[in-house]
């Protein structure tokens, strides 16, 4: 049986933790071995994680957070139509 890239990206933090049973833990590596969209969001998840654990802050660009703000209202008005 093949995992699919949902079934992945639902078990990823169990699969992070090392809690899923070993068939799905095969199974699931062979998926992202060869899938590079569940690669890249196993990565980015394991890099966020790395970075709110380790506890630094970043000084942040002066006006970052309007831009962002602003892209997240563009971006949520083009997924809404």
């Amino acid at each position: 049986m093949e995992v699919s890239c949902k079934e992945v990206i639902r078990e990823l933090s169990r699969y992070i933790d090392q809690d899923v049973e070993s068939e799905l833990r095969r199974e699931m590596e062979e998926h992202i071995a060869k899938c590079a969209h569940c690669t890249a969001i196993l990565d980015g998840t394991r890099n966020v994680i790395q970075l709110i654990c380790d506890n630094r802050t970043f000084e942040l660009p002066t006006g970052f957070s309007q831009r962002l703000r602003q892209r997240i209202s563009r971006e949520t008005l083009h997924s809404k139509q």
